[in-house]
């Protein structure tokens, strides 16, 4: 009879909306604890850089490589959509030459790590390209590395494009065309409008992923954020202070894109709030 009643009262408790089963509980329970943890984090992090000699001067041999990591990221994101995109529509279009390009650029960069990649793209394929059309030596190796970052965010993103269309019902679609608007048109004026709900978030998450994946350029020797850190180092044999400087910086970036990203997102998906 307890085991009876102990199902009954769960079944009740489950039937409770969720408004109010949160209402019911302590606000210590619900509370961003998390937002607090990472706040402690950041000041101790920058109290120490503040006030700790040689924190001060890893920051000062490590802070050049920001703008080049925040440069870097914004071309990688802006290269990468534009080859999702394309990728993405060729991948459902009814042509079928476009269609396999396009799958066969996905499978094979998703088919083969980041690191080895970025190695072969950058030290390899895009070196002995620029030699065949007689520009040998043209590309600079920070561009050969950002190109080579993009191409396989952008097999990533063609997914992400990929689905987002596919999401939409086909009834759109028809009646799209039984207005007149030819396929181009109802891609364009009916589909991807509505696919965006859909896209974006997942955008969001690779442009931070992007902004950490920076980090993979210094393998090449771009000078960015870990780059530098490698560098100092190395010289000064300060790897403590180097270290969780280099922490500090990645960590104060992503917060601000996660934020940034977070109030775009709400405002995009602002008209559907009452549905959530």
């Amino acid at each position: 009879m307890a085991t009876s009643g102990s199902a009954e009262a769960a079944r009740g408790r489950a039937h409770v909306p969720r408004k109010r089963r949160a209402e019911e509980e302590a606000w210590w329970q619900s509370a961003p604890w998390w937002v607090g943890i990472i706040i402690a984090v950041m000041v101790a992090m920058g109290l120490k850089l503040l006030f700790d000699e040689d924190y001060d001067l890893a920051w000062s041999n490590i802070i050049p490589g920001v703008w080049i990591t925040i440069r870097s990221t914004i071309y990688i994101f802006i290269i990468a959509l534009v080859l999702g995109l394309l990728a993405g529509l060729g991948q459902v279009s009814n042509n079928v030459v476009a269609r396999n390009i396009a799958r066969a650029y996905v499978e094979l960069v998703r088919g083969i790590p980041i690191l080895p990649l970025i190695f072969t793209l950058a030290l390899v394929i895009i070196p002995d390209l620029s030699a065949a059309v007689g520009a040998e030596n043209s590309v600079p190796n920070d561009w050969r590395a950002i190109l080579a970052l993009a191409l396989i965010y952008g097999a990533y993103m063609a997914e992400i494009f990929r689905g987002g269309i596919q999401s939409i019902a086909r009834g759109q679609t028809e009646a799209g065309r039984s207005l007149g608007l030819s396929r181009r048109q109802t891609m364009r004026s009916v589909v991807m409008p509505q696919a965006a709900r859909s896209i974006i978030p997942p955008i969001a998450n690779d442009f931070i992923a992007i902004l950490k994946d920076t980090s993979l350029l210094s393998v090449v020797g771009v000078l960015e954020i870990t780059r530098r850190t490698r560098q100092y180092s190395a010289s000064s044999f300060k790897f403590t202070e180097a270290f969780f400087t280099m922490t500090f910086i990645y960590l104060a970036l992503v917060l601000a894109l996660s934020t940034l990203l977070t109030f775009f997102e709400s405002w995009m998906t602002r008209d559907r709030a009452g549905e959530r």
